[in-house]
This record gives structure tokens, C-alpha cells and sequence, in this order.
């Protein structure tokens, strides 16, 4: 059974956990899905009993601060590793041209040389494009562009090993143009920023971002199975679960799940 864990479940200036970020687990083997905003990650990992020597695949949804600059530290992670001969095989970053383009920048500039050589060889940054499949940690993965209105993002569908379907939407609402890749997912994922009943104060809509109530509409919308929400503000950490849920819930009627950051979620048939 595919696991989720939630490493982070936070929005961009979050103080009481961190940045939204995930890794997909199938036995022992990780998929990793951005990093947030800083070294946390490393500690994130540590507390989620994750081995960088597990981790031989990661996604990066788009260049902002909260979900690009913890992957640095990833890669230096795993360079290190490789230096001491304790990381065997190769390491694969797929992430679209622009996020690619940065990426490589950081490690040339930003890394020693004695790691960074391996970038090109044993770290490999692969640029997809949107529609691109490939098989990654025995699922079979689809990006697609958000057609973000910020900064160029992309997100997947997951077949998992048991044949369920996972869609990851990002971090902002779905586009009309990724309705058919997204339907019928058994489990979604998505943001929502803040509750309905707070978005006068938090201005979810001009940060391009949506409430549980959004998110739950289009969950129910999209015939998903279950749903994840994440990326939300972190001003009620303790009543975040009883209050996204049942908002969401008004028009969704499946399973919801609202994590706490290092939750695992076993991604059941």
C-alpha cells in the first residue's frame, strides 16, 4: 500500500509548521514532492523516519520561495551522501524548464564543487513538459501545467501500484483546461488557503488561492473519491482539522483529510 506523508502542510509565511511539501512511499522507496522554504526539510525528513538514501525521485511543482529552497539542501543531502559512497544510483529531479533553469543556477552557484559535480551525472534535473509520462517509485505519473496566473506551475496524476489514482493540483484551484485530468481521482489533492468564512481576511482570491469551501465544491465537482487539503494559513493549527473538514464537507461527501504536518495517510483502496 502507497503511503502518504505529509511533511509540511503550511502556506508560504506559516510560522507554526512548515511549508507544504510531501514524499509518496511505496515499500522503501520515496517520492519526494517539493521541500518548502529552507533546511526544515532535512528535519522534516528526520522526524518522518525518511532516509535520503531512500529518496531516489522528487518533484518540484514551480520556483516559489515555500516549495524551491528547501530543495538545495535535498540535493546537497544527497551529493554528501554520494561523496561518503553511502547513496547508491542515481538521483532524478523532474521539474518544468523554468524551475529546471533555477535549479541547476542553485547548485552551480550555491554548492561546493566536490558536490556539485554531481549534477549532470549521478543528479540528474529533468525538465518535463506538460502531458509528459514517465514511471517513477512503481507509479505512472502525467504532469500537467496548472496554467498558473502567478508563476509557471506544474502538477501530476499518479496511477499507484494498486491501480488507485492520485491528483496533486498544486497549490492553487483547478483550471477548466485540467478538468478531464483530474476527474475521477480516488484521492485529490489540494489547497485551501484559508476557510470561507475568513477570506475577508486573508484575501484568498487575489493570492490566487481558494477556501475549504472552494476546494470541497470541486472535489465533488471532480467525483473524487477522497480529498487532502494542505497549504493553509496556520492561525488555528489545533482546530484546522474540525473546521476545513467541515466546511469542505458541505458539498463534499467523501472522506476528508486534513493533516497535520508528519501525518501519514495510507492511501487505501
Amino acid at each position: 500500500m502507497t503511503e502518504l506523508i505529509m511533511l509540511g502542510t503550511g502556506c508560504a509565511m506559516v510560522t507554526e509548521c512548515y511549508n507544504t511539501c510531501f514524499a509518496l512511499k511505496n515499500d522503501d522507496d520515496v517520492f519526494l514532492v517539493d521541500a518548502g522554504g529552507g533546511n526544515g526539510i532535512l528535519t522534516q525528513l528526520k522526524k518522518a523516519d525518511i532516509a535520503i538514501t531512500d529518496i531516489h525521485n522528487m518533484f518540484v511543482t514551480h520556483a516559489h520561495t515555500d516549495h524551491i529552497l528547501g530543495v538545495i539542501w535535498v540535493v546537497r543531502y544527497v551529493a554528501q551522501e554520494m561523496n561518503k559512497g553511502h547513496y547508491a544510483g542515481r538521483f532524478r529531479l523532474f521539474c518544468h524548464d523554468v524551475t529546471a533553469e533555477l535549479l541547476t543556477d542553485f547548485v552551480h552557484k550555491l554548492l561546493p564543487g566536490k558536490l556539485a559535480r554531481h549534477l549532470g551525472e549521478r543528479i540528474e534535473i529533468v525538465p518535463v513538459v506538460d502531458g509528459q509520462k514517465t514511471t517513477v517509485s512503481n507509479m505512472d505519473l502525467t504532469f500537467f501545467d496548472i496554467h498558473s496566473t502567478k508563476a509557471k506551475q506544474f502538477g501530476f496524476t499518479a496511477i499507484l501500484p494498486d491501480g488507485q489514482k492520485l491528483t496533486c493540483l498544486g497549490d492553487e484551484p483547478l483550471c477548466e483546461e485540467n478538468r478531464e485530468v483530474a476527474e475521477n481521482a480516488d484521492w485529490l489533492l489540494s489547497e485551501a488557503f484559508c476557510l470561507y468564512a475568513d477570506q475577508e481576511r486573508y484575501k484568498p482570491y487575489e493570492k490566487h488561492h481558494a477556501t475549504a469551501l472552494d476546494t470541497g465544491k470541486t472535489a465533488a465537482s471532480l467525483h473524487a473519491r477522497h480529498l487532502v487539503i494542505y497549504h493553509t494559513v496556520d492561525d488555528d493549527l489545533a482546530g484546522r482539522r474540525k473546521a476545513y473538514s467541515k466546511e469542505a464537507g458541505k458539498p463534499f461527501k467523501g472522506p476528508i483529510f486534513v493533516p497535520d504536518d508528519l501525518d501519514r495517510i495510507p492511501l487505501y483502496a
